[in-house]
């Protein structure tokens, strides 16, 4: 019989029996390191530990020429980009290192350079890349560190974006279920075709999945939007106010806030009572929940602004 084309039915059952075995495999290997080292180291290289299962896998199966048990599973078998021929050992090779190292490292990078660019998460050195990365924004200027800020939220925001929009596109082509095999250019063929009418439905999803994720993207730009024009109005607000209170505090009727030391400006109440400034009280709340006077608990949305108070 001749081969065909796997269809997106089979691809999907592959991905997720594979899927299926890996857990176990990072489950297998999380228990044992627990048993051996403790619940800290377990806690502490648990991300590792899953990488390495995960290469692992899959150096046994696709690296040494056979199929992984999801393939074996379905019965389909890999082709590279001409359909007539197992893809070469370093296709595979990329495929591996796309699917599992660089997700990874991209994770671990954005995680550090994110608690590096915003003030009061850093953490202590414990590795070459972090201390690497930590030498560099520090050599930063403060609007650099601004932007690389911005540039970070904006690829973690992105990331699942990309892969959401990669499963429409497979939903409706019923090739590549992977990123990393879409990259490589490796896919299936099995013996017998596939039913049209399954092949069909899949189409219909991946219509479906691309309308969400562009609903989704409207609603973060919108989102995105009402934040740029809150701020705006603030700005408008804080410089007013600003304005309003210089000629109250020659008047000698503005009291000092207990975090900057100065006139306190856009008064705010925590929930147990203690006045600041506005600014002052909500970046000092992003970091810790709790009243910098008497440590209650004050969350950030149970602030209380105080727009008329002149005290």
């Amino acid at each position: 019989a001749m081969a065909a084309a796997a269809g997106p039915a089979r691809l999907v059952r592959c991905g997720q029996k594979d899927e299926l075995y890996r857990a176990g495999l990072r489950s297998g290997a999380g228990t044992a390191l627990r048993g051996l080292a403790g619940a800290r180291p377990w806690l502490q290289w648990r991300r590792e530990v899953e990488l390495l299962s995960d290469v692992a896998y899959f150096v046994l199966t696709t690296l040494s020429g056979y199929q992984t048990l999801g393939e074996e599973y379905v019965n389909i078998i890999q082709v590279d980009p001409s359909k007539k021929k197992v893809p070469s050992f370093l296709r595979r090779a990329l495929f591996i290192a796309l699917h599992t190292v660089v997700p990874y490292c991209l994770e671990k990078a954005l995680l550090h350079l994110e608690h590096e660019l915003t003030p009061s998460t850093g953490f202590p050195s414990r590795t070459f890349i972090r201390s690497w990365i930590r030498k560099q924004v520090g050599e930063l200027t403060e609007q650099q560190k601004k932007t690389a800020s911005q540039v970070v939220y904006v690829l973690k925001q992105s990331i699942p974006l990309l892969h959401r929009l990669h499963l429409a596109v497979f939903y409706i082509q019923g090739t590549f279920y992977h990123l990393s095999k879409r990259i490589t250019g490796i896919s299936y063929v099995r013996v017998q075709g596939e039913d049209q009418s399954i092949r069909s439905s899949y189409k219909f999803l991946g219509i479906i999945s691309l309308f969400h994720l562009l609903l989704t993207i409207g609603v973060q730009v919108y989102s995105f939007k009402q934040q740029q024009r809150a701020r705006h109005e603030w700005r408008l607000h804080r410089n007013l106010a600003h304005q309003h209170t210089s000629k109250e505090a020659a008047a000698g009727c503005q009291s000092r806030c207990t975090l900057c030391l100065e006139e306190r400006r856009h008064s705010t109440a925590t929930p147990c009572g203690h006045l600041f400034c506005w600014e002052c009280i909500t970046a000092w709340c992003n970091t810790r929940v709790k009243c910098p006077l008497c440590r209650e608990k004050c969350h950030p949305q149970k602030l209380i602004y105080l727009r008329h108070y002149q005290m």
